[in-house]
């Protein structure tokens, strides 16, 4: 049914739906239409909308905006848009008003029971299988004071994971509706808090295509956005898929009030419509030469994501929405920071060739909203480019690549290893060092979700991916693995106590090195895929979190949770929290080692080195021996001034030896310590120094 609406109040700004007293104002960008129309739906799967409201090129076009005010609609309503316009590929048009289109600015998606990527990728109308915008009132949620931790990130312990994986396993303890939901994450946040950690960085939660992907597998990971504003409606437990947008909240203000940050991890760089076979769920609809950038035929779409399209992001409408998208996650979701994406291609104009002051990154780093705000970089991109240590600012912090790759090199006994090993534990000098960056600079992992699991990476030598549906083909080939002398999980005594170990050893480097430190999802209990090192397709058992995994594995969690608790104490025992680390660096001093004391061995087949480090209060020693080779090694230790040293953390001992609090440490009283082959030891001395 055609019906006209009120045009006398319809403004073009704000985008999107927004409510008022007496209606809805509608608006959107789209350059080249000729036409446009609104769409009201009574139900997601409706094959055909109840209301069609067609939007005159005078009265209801400002400059490139399409607006309209709707009377009597408010909190709740479902809606699309049909674009008509041109369909010449040859010169970037791509409208199909066959299509329904997504509202680029939903803040809530409605996705039918029948959602068909498909049908929005052939001809025909979609009307019944295509996802719609819901008008979202964001008045009323009391937030209870609820304000963003603002933690520095000298303090802060980072723990990647997924919000439908954490909890969707059976084992969860928790109901089936809750399962792998943010209501789930909230059940389980006193797990997080004892483990230590203090910031949750959550893998993709916008609105994505599960259907994203090939061999009728499902998307799990997320990285195919359809809406840069509305929460994933697969993750929440109500039915109706406004109940998504409250439930978000609820969990950031549960986690906030645990001390626990959230940073969500964020993808601006491409989206899922895919390359030039693929659908029309949103922007392609309805300026698709402006959102995204194309090759010189114009019927092509740069590639530097590696999925099939780019976002223009330093296009001035694409800037705007991704800044508004930015603002929105803070000021109305609360969220502390972001971590994104392939971040390397912001850095890349509408032609696609890096900029070296690109405007939407220096936007992002000054804007007052965003100030204070948590920005994490995956300073490279598929397209070639690699900007670690040379991201554009000492505002952004860096996740650091060359950490993960030196660190397992060291813990798995490669040659060459040991002089990476040095600057890796100083937080990367050699990276970030020319620029005088903080050290927290480097965001140092060594598992996160694109990868092996930490259990599988001291458990295989090579991927097993056949279940992608790629003959193995895809995920890395170079994962710097080793199985410990048995490919895959086994019962033998002497490989169970080497992997462990070899866990242990690859933890307590990532959690006592300098930098801020990232933990993957459930490491601390042995989470495996089997082998399956690019999980992305995966949503099923291989993937969750196994709740049996935390008890079967309680000594290796409890040696994760002493070990967050010994890295505040070695950077700073005395709590200031306006310590930078750098900061606590240059006050601290430094000593390198080999089995001999002031002579560390850097040469290309040594496998072994030592460090003694004096906090900046110089009230803590700390002398942590690191032995990567097959045989024990006999390591001299520093005098220590009629002060005690005391063995805190030995790997090669079982639970609960392997690391032990203060009070209950031996006394290490001789001169030498004999590490155990694959072991880390590390003493602590508490007193008074003058060095």
């Amino acid at each position: 049914m055609n019906m006209s609406a009120n045009t006398s109040n319809s403004r073009s700004y704000p985008l999107g739906s927004v409510v008022y007293p007496a209606g809805v104002n509608f608006s959107v960008f789209s350059k080249s239409a000729n036409a446009m129309e609104l769409l009201l739906f009574d139900n997601a799967d409706d094959a055909r909308p109840s209301r069609v409201i067609r939007l005159h090129p005078k009265t209801n076009n400002t400059y490139h905006y399409w607006h309209v005010f709707v009377a009597g609609i408010g909190h709740g309503q479902l809606y699309g848009y049909r674009a008509y316009g041109p369909s010449e590929q040859s010169k970037g048009f791509r409208f199909d008003p066959e299509k329904v289109l997504l509202d680029p600015y939903a803040k809530a998606v409605a996705v039918p029971e029948g959602y068909d990527r498909l049908k929005a990728s052939l001809p025909g109308d979609n009307c019944g299988t295509a996802m719609k915008g819901i008008v979202i009132d964001l008045r009323g949620y009391d937030w209870q004071d609820d304000r963003p931790l603002k933690r520095p990130f000298s303090k802060t312990v980072i723990y990647e994971m997924h919000v439908g994986g954490f909890t969707r396993h059976h084992s969860s303890g928790l109901q089936p509706e809750i399962r792998g939901t943010y209501e789930g994450v909230t059940q389980k946040i006193p797990y997080l808090k004892d483990l230590g950690v203090t910031a949750v960085e959550l893998l993709p939660v916008f609105q994505f295509d599960p259907q994203d992907c090939p061999q009728s597998l499902v998307n799990y990971w997320g990285y195919c956005p359809v809406s840069f504003f509305a929460p994933h409606q697969g993750y929440s437990s109500f039915k109706d898929p406004l109940g998504s947008l409250n439930e978000f909240r609820d969990m950031v203000k549960a986690l906030h009030r645990a001390g626990i940050e959230v940073i969500l991890d964020v993808v601006y760089n491409h989206t899922a419509e895919g390359d030039h076979t693929g659908p029309v769920l949103c922007w392609r609809g309805f300026e698709n030469s402006v959102y995204y950038m194309l090759e010189a035929d114009q019927a092509r779409y740069a590639n530097y994501s590696g999925t099939g399209n780019t976002l223009n992001t330093n296009q001035t409408i694409v800037r705007r929405m991704i800044l508004d998208s930015l603002r929105y996650w803070v000021q109305v979701m609360h969220v502390d920071g972001f971590r994104f994406d392939l971040a390397s291609i912001l850095s890349r104009d509408e032609e696609g060739r890096p900029l070296t002051k690109p405007p939407l990154l220096l936007d992002i780093e000054t804007d007052p909203v965003l100030a204070g705000i948590k920005l994490i970089a995956e300073a490279w991109d598929p397209g070639g480019l690699y900007q670690l240590g040379s991201f554009i600012s000492d505002r952004w912090k860096e996740w650091n690549g060359q950490f993960r790759d030196d660190i397992r090199s060291f813990v798995r006994g490669d040659n060459g290893s040991v002089s990476k090993l040095s600057a890796r534990l100083l937080a990367s000098p050699d990276i970030f060092g020319h620029e005088e960056l903080e050290a927290e600079q480097s965001i140092n992992f060594v598992t996160c979700h694109d990868g092996f699991t930490l259990n599988d990476l001291v458990t295989y030598s090579e991927k097993y991916n056949l279940e992608n549906g790629e003959q193995n083909r895809d995920g890395n080939n170079n994962n710097l693995s080793w199985n410990c002398g048995f490919e895959g999980p086994t019962d033998h005594p002497g490989v169970e106590k080497l992997r462990c170990r070899q866990i242990k050893n690859i933890l307590t480097l990532n959690l006592l090195a300098l930098g801020t430190p990232m933990l993957l999802m459930g490491d601390e209990a042995r989470r495996t895929q089997l082998g399956n090192n690019n999980a992305y397709c995966q949503d099923n058992e291989l993937s969750w979190f196994d709740w049996s995994l935390p008890e079967k594995h309680a000594g290796l969690r409890r040696f994760v949770k002493e070990l967050i608790a010994y890295r505040l104490i070695c950077l700073d025992p005395e709590g200031n929290d306006d310590l930078s680390l750098n900061e606590l660096l240059a006050q601290a001093q430094v000593k390198w080692h080999g089995v001999r004391l002031d002579n560390p061995d850097w040469a290309a087949y040594s496998h072994s080195l030592a460090l003694t480090a004096f906090n900046s209060t110089k009230k803590l020693m700390t002398h942590v021996m690191m032995n990567a080779y097959t045989e024990p090694l006999q390591f001299e230790i520093p005098p220590n001034a009629g002060n005690q040293w005391r063995r805190c953390i030995d790997t090669f001992h079982e639970s609960p030896e392997d690391i032990l609090e203060w009070d209950n440490a031996p006394l290490v009283q001789a001169r030498k310590y004999l590490v155990q082959s694959h072991s880390i030891v590390a003493l602590f001395s508490i007193g008074e120094y003058d060095h």
